[in-house]
């Protein structure tokens, strides 16, 4: 499976309202220094201590809003 790592913060750009809200990004406990990812299916995952824990997904064309934002590929 390939990834895009990113913060919190760019995540908050990323997603779009009908995605999750701001509350829900609050209550994974993500802030905008939290580690995070999103895999080519767009499956949004938090990095905790011991793993990483899955809170989320992306729709539509998430692909270039992430590449746009971050300025990475998947990797």
């Amino acid at each position: 499976m390939r990834f895009i790592e990113m913060t919190g913060r760019q995540l908050a750009r990323v997603v779009n309202d009908n995605e999750l809200r701001e509350q829900d990004l609050i209550d994974a406990g993500i802030t905008e220094d939290t580690i995070v990812r999103v895999n080519e299916h767009g499956d949004i995952e938090v990095r905790r201590s011991c793993c990483w824990d899955v809170i989320g997904g992306l729709l539509g064309e998430y692909h270039e809003r992430i590449r746009g934002i971050t300025g990475l590929d998947w990797a």
